[in-house]
Parts: C-alpha cells; structure tokens; sequence
C-alpha cells in the first residue's frame, strides 16, 4: 500500500533544516517568509531577543493586491523593505521557510533587495 506524503510535515521537516543553519541577530536579523494559499507573510526576526522587528502580508491596508500571487509578493517585499528601512535595518538573512525559492517567494526576496535590502 502506498502511503500519501504529508506535504506540510515535509515543509516543516526543510524549515527545520534550513533554521539549524541560520539565526537572526540584532546586526543581522533574520527575513522569514511564510506563504499560505490566500495570503503571504513576511517577518524581520530577531532570534537572540526572539522579537519580531518589522512585518508586512497581504491583509495590510498598503497592498493592494489581496491574493497569495507574485504581484501580491512584489508588493509585500517592498512594503517589508521599506518598514525595514525605516527601522534602520539594511541587511538580512533570508529564510525561506521550507519553500522552493521559485515562484511567490523568489518575487518576494527580489523585490526586497531592490528596494533596498541586502541579502
């Protein structure tokens, strides 16, 4: 009998693997994004205090677009920039959660870094 993969616990089980490697600090903090299929959620995380600095997803007032789509996630990685910015905050680490970097979260983390993030 073949079994069906859970597909969440197989994320969970990358996003694991990818955190063991990387941690936000106070200089360097960390850019989590999390993607579900309405909405997009992006965080500036320091992981030593473990306060999140700056957020932004689709279900803020400044986007427009309220879909979990890659005009959605330009939208969010340049409002997450912006704020971030704001916060004097320049450089990040990027965490994708477990995601494949194609797609909704490879626009998020492009449109961050050009609008002024460095990661």
């Amino acid at each position: 009998m073949i079994n069906k993969t859970n597909r969440s616990a197989e994320r969970e089980r990358r996003h694991i693997r990818v955190r063991r490697k990387i941690s936000g600090t106070a200089e360097c903090p960390r850019l989590c994004v999390y993607r579900s299929n309405s909405n997009i959620f992006a965080q500036i995380i320091d992981d030593v205090k473990g306060v999140t600095l700056v957020s932004a997803s689709t279900l803020d007032k400044e986007v427009k677009t309220k879909h979990s789509n890659i005009e959605a996630a330009k939208e969010v990685g340049t409002l997450i920039a912006k704020r971030a910015i704001e916060k004097n905050i320049k450089e990040v680490v990027y965490d994708r959660g477990g995601y494949i970097y194609h797609g909704v979260v490879k626009e998020l983390a492009e449109s961050a870094r050009q609008a002024g993030l460095k990661f």
